[in-house]
């Protein structure tokens, strides 16, 4: 599959919550082009299991290394706990040793020790990041005095894609999770979104925590890290194409990806539909 062409930083995630993470790449790093894959037709990735989650985000990731994509960002919090590892370590030798597979965990967590004065985190996540314990050792290898509780939050994805997320009804599911996050650990000071949906919530979130806690957003720390790490790979980053253009694929309707993404992302979407 070696291609010496120039191509777009391509962007993935099982369904529309990535396209948080996308709005802040094109806005840190305009000139470069991007498409987004959504994998809509089998979402959600956070109840499956680990092998289920690994086939689809491999077969979404050769997919886009055959749309012209050198970099590939998983901007899915499930995808990164359940296949990057598999794909970094067993995949891309053989694909090709010079394209990656970046993902979210590991820029999110590099950020704690700097933002957390307790040295008390929180995770929130879907039931399938959690239970995957990523953040947990990722914390752990880096950061072996901070302290990590999590908090499943299985309401909450399906809250934003049902656009109930302004609703008062998401207050219940919101109030309730975050009150279980602080009742198992009360010197929590930060609380890192596990999930690129959530910070749709996040006027709902800010409610229900004191002031004093720091609630992360993935979409500022992976736009920043990517910046960086195109900065330090000049290789990598002559293969990516700059002409400020951003393309849009969903394993889904058009129509249905198109009203739904408006939540997520700001900008024009034209989008096509895409079989695997």
């Amino acid at each position: 599959m070696k291609q010496n062409k120039i191509g777009p930083i391509a962007v993935f995630d099982s369904g529309y919550g990535g396209l948080t993470i996308l709005d802040k790449l094109v806005k840190k790093l305009p000139k470069y082009d991007y498409i987004y894959l959504g994998d809509n037709a089998r979402t959600p990735y956070g109840t499956r299991s680990f092998e289920v989650v690994y086939e689809y985000t491999l077969q979404c990731v050769k997919q886009l290394f055959e749309m012209g994509a050198h970099l590939v960002i998983l901007a899915c919090n499930t995808a990164s706990a359940k296949a990057l590892r598999n794909i970094q370590q067993k995949d891309l030798p053989n694909i090709d040793p010079e394209r990656r597979v970046l993902g979210v965990i590991r820029p999110s967590v590099e950020q704690v020790n700097n933002l957390s004065q307790s040295k008390h985190i929180g995770i929130m996540g879907t039931t399938g990041t959690v239970q995957s314990e990523s953040y947990v050792l990722e914390v752990e290898k880096l950061f072996p005095n901070i302290k990590v509780t999590q908090e499943a939050c299985p309401m909450w994805v399906p809250l934003v894609e049902n656009n109930e997320f302004l609703n008062g009804g998401a207050d219940y599911f919101v109030e309730k999770n975050i009150n279980n996050l602080l009742d198992k650990d009360n010197n929590i000071d930060t609380i890192i979104l596990g999930c690129t949906h959530y910070p749709l919530l996040l006027p709902k979130i800010r409610k229900y925590v004191k002031e004093s806690v720091k609630v992360i957003d993935q979409g500022r720390i992976v736009a920043d890290s990517l910046f960086d790490y195109l900065q330090r790979h000049p290789e990598m980053d002559e293969k990516c194409s700059k002409n400020a253009s951003v393309k849009f694929y969903t394993t889904e309707s058009v129509e249905k990806f198109k009203h739904t993404a408006e939540l997520f992302f700001d900008g024009n979407i034209k989008v096509e539909q895409i079989h695997l």
